[in-house]
């Protein structure tokens, strides 16, 4: 399921086919910031977020940062003749995947979108390197953005696919798998009010969209919050 921010275009973009998950989380622009592209957000995860589905479709093996890299190259191209590639404001994305193989089940996130796995007990993967700057200003955040010892998104640069985060869990022993943007782990992440096993057994037993529900009534009487209100939610479960 995936809802977008109240009276916004979502900038989330979820696929899923026979074994294998895609999840983008668009970062919004941040006001007055020129990215130097015609295009917004929501342009860029559904158009690299199809090309990732696409070749997840194949099922030919190709490694997860592999399908990354080439998903941003032919993007990239889509666009090179209208933008400004180089910009370091360009519209960009997390991206979390999960992909089942034979007896293993292979993850991959860049950026912030965690992934949530049970296997009696709860693990979470998840790029915490935005958590971490020197800097929150937008120059900071600039100059921190796909640069060694910063953050690294899913933009223009194929090269940032290879600074994602990867493993493989056995299929035997697991039992669900949540695949989230950050505006639906926001229950755990932001508010408190949850833990990862209270979210995996909402997402089990309520579904996606009561949790989304939840984030959304959670959102609305938050007396105090840090960045914005309310985002885009996306959730996934993969039950095994």
């Amino acid at each position: 399921m995936s809802e977008a921010t109240p009276g916004q275009e979502n900038e989330d973009f979820v696929a899923a086919g026979p074994g294998w998950v895609v999840l983008l989380d668009g970062a919004t622009a941040p006001a007055g910031v020129d990215s130097g592209c015609r295009h917004n957000p929501a342009w860029l995860v559904r158009r690299l977020g199809g090309q990732i589905a696409a070749l997840l479709a194949l099922e030919d093996g190709k490694p997860l940062p592999d399908m990354v890299a080439e998903a941003i190259k032919v993007t990239g191209e889509a666009h090179t003749a209208t933008c400004d590639l180089r910009n370091p404001d360009s519209p960009s994305a997390t991206v979390s995947l999960l992909r089942r193989r034979d007896d293993v089940v292979e993850w991959f996130v860049l950026a912030d979108s965690p992934i949530v796995v049970d296997v009696g007990e709860v693990r979470v993967f998840r790029d915490d390197r935005l958590d971490h700057l020197p800097s929150y200003t937008l120059e900071g955040v600039r100059k921190a953005r796909n640069s060694p010892g910063g953050f690294w998104v899913a933009s223009t640069r194929p090269e940032a696919a290879y600074e994602g985060l990867t493993g493989e869990v056995p299929v035997a022993g697991l039992r669900r798998v949540a695949v989230l943007s950050d505006g639906a782990s926001r229950l755990v992440e932001r508010f408190g009010e949850l833990d990862w096993d209270g979210l995996l057994r909402v997402l089990d037993e309520e579904g996606p969209r009561e949790l989304v529900r939840r984030t959304r009534r959670t959102e609305a009487s938050a007396t105090s919050l840090r960045g914005k209100r309310h985002d885009d939610a996306t959730a996934v479960l993969v039950r095994f």
